[in-house]
């Protein structure tokens, strides 16, 4: 026995036992994000959401909770882009996505791919009636604004998918109904992430022409089918649009906000298109009518102006015949009165004259020559007064009261003493 314990003592000691293995954080958080991954799989969870944020880098924060737990959940931004509007405090949500854990803080967290109200369209419903409030606060749906439409219009506007239903049965009414309309498309996507843009931008684009009406319209489809119809810039381009719109957009229970914002609503785009096309037959049949009418009346006019023109005739005449009358009546008056007054005149000037004309007889050369005067003038006339005017043989002549007596200068004039 004291030999085999002797041997014993020269027996290779006992293995030691393994060194733990040490984990890093980093790596605790990626294993349990691993597991949690690759363990459940996606799934769709309920319950109230709370603190819902959306970061300006368009990820979205928020937590989802029930009576006794709640969980972290991210909803990226590609996912988060597609929300048509943030849910309100205390909304009971559905979403899908999977389970992770951010390995920065060791916390995990549902990542979101979808998110949903309790009803499917709930987030659409709520995104309509936020935005309608909106606008009502604004007046842009109020029925005030609304513009009638143009009763013969010439260019229609159109802005709708250029390869749709929707189109084909607005060119089929329109040329049933108007076919001397001319339509002028604009194509655009009207569904999907960006269509409302789109919508917008195609309005703004076919208003600027020579229009005088524009129909904005597609087919049916779901509320998220038909959801840029409900965003604000085609609101914003509806409201500001030149002139009326018509908006035929889905099926007659459908209501978008382009319906409560445009002039005038349509159930369909092919009743878009008969509220803005005239009827051609009934159009027709009403100038047929109005050339009967307008025959008649024009017959009645010219009956009643042929009478009231007999009637101005025989007024006129019957006023000029005593304007005339009255006139003549003063122009004889008027003649007798000249005639005193002429005679009355020309007596005044005749004495006149008779007293100017015996003034100018006593002033007279000739009255002096009648006295026994004569007076002596050379050849040309001009008087001669003094002696030395009467050279020997000068020639001229003596004015006496009954003519000229030719005289000539025989011997030298004597001067008066």
């Amino acid at each position: 026995m004291t030999e085999e314990r002797n041997l014993d003592l020269f027996a290779d000691p006992p293995p030691a036992p393994p060194a733990p293995r040490v984990w890093t954080v980093s790596q605790v958080n990626k294993a349990v994000r691993l597991l949690l991954e690759e363990t459940l799989p996606q799934l769709w969870l309920a319950g109230e959401v709370a603190n819902f944020n959306r970061h300006r880098s368009g990820h979205c924060y928020f937590t989802l909770k029930d009576r006794s737990a709640q969980i972290r959940c991210v909803m990226f931004r590609r996912e988060a882009r597609n929300l048509p509007t943030d849910p309100e405090e205390g909304m009971t949500l559905r979403v899908f996505g999977g389970l992770t854990l951010y390995e920065a803080r060791g916390s995990y967290q549902l990542v979101v791919s979808r998110l949903e109200a309790e009803d499917a369209d709930g987030m659409w419903k709520l995104a309509f009636e936020r935005l309608r409030k909106r606008l009502d606060a604004e007046g842009l749906t109020d029925r005030a604004r609304k513009r009638p439409l143009p009763a013969y219009p010439r260019t229609v506007g159109v802005v709708t998918s250029p390869t749709s239903a929707a189109l084909r049965d607005i060119i089929a009414v329109t040329a049933r109904r108007a076919p001397w309309v001319r339509l002028l498309v604009r194509g655009t996507g009207v569904q999907g992430p960006g269509s409302g843009s789109g919508i917008a931008d195609a309005i703004g684009i076919v208003a600027a022409r020579d229009v005088d009406v524009v129909i904005v319209a597609r087919g049916g489809g779901s509320m998220e089918d038909l959801w840029g119809f409900n965003e604000e810039p085609v609101a914003r381009a509806v409201a500001e649009c030149p002139v009326p719109v018509v908006s035929g957009v889905g099926h007659e229970t459908d209501v978008t906000i382009c319906d409560l914002v445009a002039d005038r609503r349509a159930a369909t785009p092919s009743a878009a298109a008969e509220a803005v096309a005239p009827d051609g037959r009934a159009l027709a049949e009403r100038l047929g009518g109005f050339g009967h009418r307008l025959g008649r009346a024009l017959a009645g006019q010219a009956r009643s102006r042929r009478w009231r023109l007999d009637r101005a005739r025989d007024d006129l005449f019957g006023h000029a015949r005593g304007v005339v009358s009255a006139y003549g009546l003063r122009v004889d008056e008027g003649a007798v009165d000249l005639s005193e007054a002429m005679k009355r005149r020309i007596g005044r000037e005749k004495a006149r004259l008779a007293e100017a004309a015996a003034a100018m007889e006593a002033r007279s050369p000739i009255a002096t020559l009648a006295r026994g005067y004569a007076v002596p003038l050379d050849t040309d006339g001009r008087l001669l007064r003094a002696v030395g005017d009467f050279p020997p043989a000068r020639e001229f002549r003596l004015r006496v009261v009954d003519g000229n007596v030719p005289c000539t200068v025989t011997a030298p004039p004597t001067p008066a003493p």
